[in-house]
C-alpha cells in the first residue's frame, strides 16, 4: 500500500503507541515536529509520532500554483473547501500510515490520528471511517469536511476525539469546528472541545491540554 514520506520523532524505545500527525495546507512534516518536546509527555510513556509530507499538487486559491495539500480547496466558503475525491485520495494515504504502523507491531488501538487546519479534516474522515479500532482521534483548528460523515461513520462510539479551535481564527472560523463537534456530539459521539483566544495557530495551553489528553489515552 502506499504510504507518503514521513518525518519520526520518538520519546523513548520500544514505543508503545503512534501519533499520526497532519500538518495543514503549504507545510510539511517537519511543521509540528518541535511539539513533541514541548508536550512534556511522561518519561514513562513512549510514543512514535509520524509526521507526514501531503502530496506537492496544484491548489485553485493558490492561483493553481502547486504545493504541499491534502485535498484542492477551490473557495473559501464550506462548500468550497470539500474536495470530496481528494480528501478520499488522502485518506487513503493515512489509511496506508495506519497500516504500516501496525505491521512495526503497533496495535490500532494504540493509535491516535492527528490533524491541524486541512490535515485535521482528513484525519477526521479517516477516523469516522476507517475499520480499523484506533485509539482515538485529534483535530486541532479545524472542521469536518464532508458533511456525511458523521452520520455515515463506522468508527465506535467510545472513540476519545479531542477537538480544538482559536476564537480569532481568521482562515477556519471557529463556528465551523464548532458546528462539526456538535454533530458528532448529535451522532452518539463524545467531543472534548477546548476554545483557546488566538488565531489559525497552537497555544502553550492548549499544548498542556494535549498532553494530558495524550497521557491519558495510553494510560
Amino acid at each position: 500500500m502506499q504510504t507518503p514520506e514521513t518525518v519520526e520523532v520518538t520519546t523513548g524505545e520500544n514505543p508503545e503507541g503512534s501519533v499520526i500527525w497532519l500538518h495543514g495546507l503549504g507545510a510539511d512534516g517537519h511543521d509540528f515536529e518541535p511539539i513533541v518536546a514541548e508536550l512534556r509527555l511522561p518519561s514513562d510513556l513512549s510514543l512514535r509520532f509520524v509526521f507526514p509530507h501531503a502530496p506537492v499538487q496544484p491548489v485553485t486559491i493558490n492561483g493553481g500554483m502547486a504545493i504541499r495539500s491534502w485535498y484542492d480547496i477551490v473557495s473559501f466558503d464550506a462548500e468550497g473547501r470539500a474536495d470530496r475525491s481528494g480528501v478520499l485520495k488522502s485518506s487513503a494515504l493515512l489509511e496506508g500510515l495506519i497500516v504500516k504502523e501496525t505491521e512495526r507491531g503497533i496495535a490500532a488501538d494504540k493509535i491516535v490520528l492527528a490533524g491541524f487546519s486541512q490535515g485535521g479534516a482528513v484525519a477526521i474522515h479517516t477516523a469516522l471511517q476507517t475499520g480499523q479500532a484506533i485509539a482515538g482521534l485529534m483535530a486541532l483548528s479545524t472542521y469536518m469536511v464532508l458533511p456525511d460523515d458523521a452520520e455515515t461513520a463506522v468508527c465506535r462510539k467510545d472513540l476519545p476525539i479531542f477537538m480544538a479551535h482559536g476564537s480569532f481564527d481568521p482562515v477556519l472560523r471557529m463556528e465551523w469546528g464548532r458546528s462539526s463537534a456538535e454533530r458528532l456530539i448529535a451522532a452518539g459521539y463524545s467531543v472534548e472541545w477546548h476554545e483557546y483566544p488566538m488565531a489559525h495557530a497552537v497555544c502553550p495551553e492548549e499544548i498542556a491540554d494535549i498532553s494530558t489528553w495524550l497521557s491519558a489515552i495510553y494510560r
